[in-house]
């Protein structure tokens, strides 16, 4: 049936491109070990449904996200900030005595609100779908239609989670082989996330960004 297809591709290619090492899902891995499981779980989910939207924009209005150049612009400066500022909080939780929360993570601000907060400035998801929405559309899986583009978008949407659960539950098996030695996890996420800013920074200066990429699929 094309419809249950198209939701199957959907979550599928949300999954797997949930998997390599990134801003939220790293984030959600903190959280849920610095705080609880439910916490990061919340985060996931409010990271998701900003994904679902700007999936959803995209599917109904290609043309007008591809002319916010400048835009995208400032949202990956912005991204490649955050990114800094959670390595360089992260390793300070690192270096102190007794395991500390990341300085960035260290506030009160509800935490499906924050995961969608770093989504919405994250402009990496926005060409990724434009490039697997192109192809499912040349292949005749995605259809212009409403119920494609909401089966789509909700596969989507449980591929994502499914993704971060790996790193959520991960990170709380990975804390046991450590003997809980939370710090020596922090000094490990603290690297992750300083290659992360230097990877999209050198993709900003060498122009082969999201803006690139949304060029291609034009």
């Amino acid at each position: 049936m094309p419809l249950i297809k198209v939701f199957f591709w959907g979550m599928m290619v949300s999954f797997l491109g949930s998997l390599p090492l990134g801003t939220l899902n790293v984030a959600a891995m903190q959280i849920s070990v610095q705080e609880s499981v439910h916490n990061a779980i919340l985060f996931s989910l409010g990271s998701l449904t900003v994904e679902m939207i700007y999936v959803r924009i995209s599917l109904v209005g290609i043309n007008w996200v591809r002319k916010q150049k400048k835009l995208f612009r400032y949202m990956e400066w912005i991204t490649v900030a955050i990114v800094l500022a959670l390595a360089i909080g992260s390793f300070a939780a690192a270096m102190k005595p007794h395991a500390a929360k990341n300085v960035v993570l260290n506030n009160n601000i509800n935490r499906y609100a924050l995961g969608a907060m770093l989504s919405a400035i994250n402009p990496v998801q926005i060409p990724f779908w434009f490039g697997w929405s192109t192809v499912l559309f040349t292949k005749n899986i995605l259809a212009p239609k409403n119920s494609f583009y909401n089966l789509y978008i909700v596969g989507i949407g449980i591929g994502t989670l499914l993704g971060n659960f790996v790193f959520i539950f991960g990170g709380k098996w990975i804390v046991t082989m450590l003997n809980g030695n939370q710090n020596l996890l922090n000094w490990i996420i603290g690297g992750i996330f300083t290659v992360t800013a230097i990877i999209f920074l050198i993709k900003i200066l060498l122009h082969k960004d999201g803006l690139k990429k949304l060029e291609e699929t034009a």
